[in-house]
């Protein structure tokens, strides 16, 4: 890299490749856009003064020229796209986006907060005018510049780490608090709770309350009860198997997020216990209602927390400055029959 160009610590310009190169700007123009008419010794070192100078093309430049710097994109950073929750909110920000004539990016961080920051710096360098995060990172103040430099920005499911900033979020600790006493007025007192990665907050605040929920009864902890750290079907259907194996093994399950709903309902149908055991568990799944019994859960609504979250964006870039918002919104226990089953007997102290 030039000397220059090394003690600014400027982003490169297609001047710099054609300069290194030794050629004209619009030889390079031509080899950056794939254009014909460039001889293939010239695109060899065009080529080589990229790679030196690691330079990137803006994508949105001419975009950029006719919409007055507004590139009409915003990027979207979803926990897994494949999780029907994500799919969900990612649906509903794009229907919002769409009715804006705005194109969204969107990708899966997977819980790594290094792909979180990837993926937030390509959002960035495709000049997008606002995102909305699914956080994995627990430290966001490295997005203060970004801020500060116009970037519109709002956290959907959970809060942002060190940056006030917007965000639309779930009830989750009254959410969890519902299905316990819900499981406690159908006589449980012995209630199992699976739980994701506690770093990640919605799962921390729907163990507080469960255990808010225990208190408030009178109920102590019981740790052999709780179990966290899972991240899929199979890991839950293995931890409730263990629980169920216990002296004294719970008489009801709370499965604080989707999978585990899923993994906990295959391992009860799996020891034909779906009868005998109540099961409530927070998010709705697919044909929870068609199954035998139904799953009662407490449904999240992702399509509003989507909507909610696109349109909080679309306030700032249309240039509301007001102080950040911090909406919850509101959770709904549905009844259906797995969590209405009382004890069969009374549970052990």
């Amino acid at each position: 890299m030039s000397d220059s160009l090394a003690a600014t610590k400027r982003r490169p310009t297609m001047l710099d490749v054609a300069a290194l190169a030794g050629v004209g700007l619009k030889t390079v123009s031509r080899v950056v856009n794939d254009e014909p008419g460039v001889s293939p010794a010239l695109e060899a070192r065009v080529r080589r003064a990229i790679d030196q100078l690691n330079y990137r093309r803006d994508a949105n430049a001419a975009t950029l020229r006719r919409r007055g710097r507004k590139t009409q994109t915003i990027g979207l950073v979803l926990e897994d796209v494949s999780n029907p929750f994500s799919s969900a909110l990612h649906r509903a920000v794009q229907d919002a986006a769409r009715e804006r004539g705005v194109l969204v990016f969107a990708g899966s961080c997977d819980e790594d907060a290094d792909r979180e920051r990837e993926l937030i710096g390509s959002f960035r360098e495709r000049r997008v005018d606002g995102i909305v995060v699914v956080p994995a990172s627990h430290d966001h103040a490295y997005l203060h510049e970004e801020r500060r430099a116009g970037t519109a920005l709002v956290f959907v499911d959970r809060p942002a780490s060190h940056l006030d900033a917007d965000t639309v979020i779930s009830d989750n600790v009254g959410g969890s608090r519902k299905a316990v006493r819900h499981l406690l007025q159908h006589g449980h007192s012995r209630i199992g709770f699976l739980g994701d990665l506690l770093s990640i907050a919605t799962a921390a605040d729907r163990l507080r309350g469960y255990t808010e929920a225990l208190e408030y009864a009178g109920i102590g902890i019981a740790e052999e009860l709780i179990r966290t750290e899972l991240r899929n079907p199979v890991a839950a259907a293995a931890a409730l198997d263990d629980m169920l194996a216990l002296p004294a093994p719970p008489t009801a399950f709370f499965t604080s997020q989707n999978l585990l709903t899923i993994g906990g309902v295959r391992a009860l149908h799996r020891a034909q216990r779906e009868y005998e055991i109540a099961l409530i568990g927070f998010d709705d799944i697919s044909l929870a209602d068609m199954l035998a019994p139904a799953i009662s859960v407490v449904a999240q609504d992702p399509q509003a927390l989507g909507r909610a979250a696109a349109d909080q964006l679309f306030r700032r870039l249309d240039g509301d400055t007001s102080p950040p918002v911090h909406d919850v919104l509101p959770v709904e226990l549905i009844a259906r029959g797995s969590g209405e089953i009382a004890p069969t007997a009374p549970a052990a102290s």
